[in-house]
């Protein structure tokens, strides 16, 4: 069975209603993004990151996957799919996608800011006060600018077993995760499905610019079929 290694940014999940950081204002949520997404952010005020994390979370559970989503969840019926994600939240999970390797993190999980191992799942809000089995404070479980990608090195052997890499609502500029792509054999079939592409076609990389819920049902359809 061949293995498809899918890579998934923002742009996926925008079209379910999630909002990213990377408008054309450079805010998130009114926000400037390290006020709320680095530790510096977190040292200075607990109390609004995790307020920002919390109306994230409400979000989240209010809205669902998209035709992408679902598509990509169709194609482990005749191959060995990896799901490869940015995305903090759980729609690719929802759709029916049984292995997804989440870089940032995963915003319905909460961990102990004394012990990096302790996680847990988290679906409510989550409150200064709010302490771990060793009486120190829970936080987010997202990857913060300024820390390390703990998941990348599973994620890069992930991505060198790939026969078909498709990529997906990514900017492909934030490191280390745009550094993915190096990790894929040499010359295999490269989708990249964007409806702004920055990277033009060449050898076995195809453009498909569209939105993800048009692009990702046509390919996928192509993949199944052939």
């Amino acid at each position: 069975m061949k293995k498809i290694v899918v890579l998934t940014g923002a742009g996926i999940s925008a079209e379910s209603g999630i909002k990213t950081f990377r408008d054309a204002d450079g805010l998130w949520e009114g926000h400037e993004v390290m006020e709320v997404a680095s530790p510096l952010g977190w040292q200075n005020n607990q109390e609004l990151v995790l307020n920002f994390y919390n109306q994230r979370r409400k979000q989240l559970l209010k809205v669902h996957p998209n035709k992408a989503h679902f598509a990509l969840a169709e194609l482990e019926q005749k191959f060995d799919v990896e799901i490869i994600t940015q995305n903090i939240d759980d729609l690719h999970e929802r759709a029916g996608s049984t292995k997804v390797t989440h870089l940032h993190g995963e915003l319905l999980k909460a961990r102990s800011t004394f012990d990096e191992d302790l996680v847990m799942d988290w679906k409510k809000d989550i409150c200064v006060g709010d302490f771990c089995e060793h009486n120190h404070q829970l936080r987010p479980h997202v990857v913060w600018f300024g820390e390390a990608v703990p998941m990348f090195e599973k994620a890069a052997q992930i991505t060198a077993k790939a026969n078909i890499l498709i990529i997906i609502g990514t900017s492909m500029q934030v490191y280390p995760a745009a550094s993915l792509v190096s990790f894929a054999p040499e010359g295999i079939p490269v989708y990249f499905i964007d409806p702004r592409p920055n990277i033009s076609q060449r050898g076995t990389l195809k453009i498909i610019a569209e939105k993800a819920v048009k692009g990702v049902p046509v390919l996928v359809q192509d993949l199944l079929e052939k």
